[in-house]
């Protein structure tokens, strides 16, 4: 197996688990670094198979597929986290995993994730795990209302998610979440939602982007902002979170930290860590046009441990997410000169699908047209 101090050749074959955007984004910058990728996904025809050179179609859990893929590949890695840390942690048996099955285990798992966080003095929204009706009654009563129930696994993009309010049943509520295990997590208040991405090479060097800010709509990611509009100081603590997490976990590759700005009676900002995820992430797409080094490239530099590119900005930028049926107004969107257009290769437009995205450079003071 690659001695993990030694940096993975161009011309070596990353292995992506998973098929989409993500990853063909990330297939996209190995190639242009000279490496080729394959791809295993149970998808036919997925926008990573797209654009790399292998494609391996099967199930997470097929054991003679994995085996085959592990042999024929340098480096594996994921592009999203609802893969089986199981398979993951037999790849890597076969081939070095980065970042590790053990990261993706925390990032999988809500209470996982919560307790790692605390565990580092890191603060977070008041929370309880909860596994029926009768606890959650018991959750809703130490926590208060509103709140928010959260599936423990798998809920992304406000899926696995119901509200809760001083008069939900928590019989109905339990059931409309379909089941646990889950957690209760206290409304926050928030000022603004900011996020960062702190890349990790193997021997612990790391590299932050500038932190922005991500404005949601019907749960999902609608626009993200960069940079953020906020104190430096406040940028430097995120930015120090999201290393702190890096280092802790012994990651290698990228760690996207969501964070929700608070401040107490006093005026004092408080930063509480809402996700983790260990990949790259949608509020960091404005890097492929806004900053010298994309998260993407930075991604295959840190998974094959060559050097980081570095993360600076050139330019303040605003990325617009397309979602279902927006991205067959590619040609209206191409009019516009301005637009720099990123579309998936998705086939079938559907509620709530990002489809593409749009980003849009500006200089500071100017007004952006996202």
């Amino acid at each position: 197996m690659q001695d993990p101090n030694e940096p993975i050749k161009p011309g070596s074959v990353i292995g992506i688990i998973g098929g989409g955007q993500l990853g063909r984004m990330t297939a996209v910058a190995a190639a242009e670094l000279g490496y080729r990728v394959h791809v295993f996904t149970p998808e036919e025809n997925s926008p990573t198979a797209q654009v790399c050179e292998h494609a391996t179609v099967a199930a997470y859990d097929d054991q003679d597929a994995i085996e085959a893929f592990g042999q024929n590949v340098d480096v594996v890695t994921f592009e999203f986290e609802n893969v089986p840390a199981e398979t993951v942690r037999h790849l890597s048996q076969l081939a070095p995993v980065r970042p590790s099955w053990e990261c993706l285990a925390v990032s999988q798992d809500r209470v996982k994730e919560k307790t790692f966080c605390n565990d580092l003095g890191i603060e977070t929204a008041p929370w309880k795990e909860v596994t029926n009706p009768m606890e959650l009654s018991v959750a809703m009563a130490e926590i208060g209302t509103p709140a928010v129930l959260k599936t423990t696994r798998m809920g992304y993009d406000g899926k696995g998610q119901v509200r809760i309010h001083a008069d939900t049943d928590p019989n109905q509520a339990w059931e409309q979440l379909g089941g646990g295990p889950a957690i209760l997590e206290g409304f926050i208040n928030f000022e603004l939602e900011i996020s960062v991405i702190t890349a990790r090479r193997p021997n612990g060097t790391m590299a932050s982007f500038d932190v922005v800010e991500n404005r949601h709509k019907d749960g999902v990611l609608d626009i993200t902002i960069a940079p953020a509009d906020i104190p430096q100081d406040l940028a430097d603590r995120a930015c120090a979170i999201g290393q702190k997490m890096a280092d802790a976990l012994d990651l290698v590759g990228l760690l996207a930290v969501e964070l929700f700005v608070t401040h107490d009676d006093k005026g004092n900002a408080h930063l509480l860590v809402n996700e983790m995820a260990p990949r790259p992430h949608n509020s960091g797409h404005w890097t492929q046009d806004g900053c010298k080094t994309s998260q993407f490239e930075q991604f295959v530099r840190a998974v094959t441990g060559v050097a980081l590119g570095t993360p600076q900005r050139h330019c303040d930028t605003v990325m617009k997410n397309l979602l279902d049926a927006d991205a067959l107004l590619w040609e209206q969107q191409l009019s516009d000169p301005d637009n720099k257009l990123h579309l998936y290769g998705k086939s079938e437009p559907r509620t709530g699908r990002k489809m593409g995205h749009i980003n849009r450079l500006y200089t500071k003071g100017s007004q952006p047209k996202c």
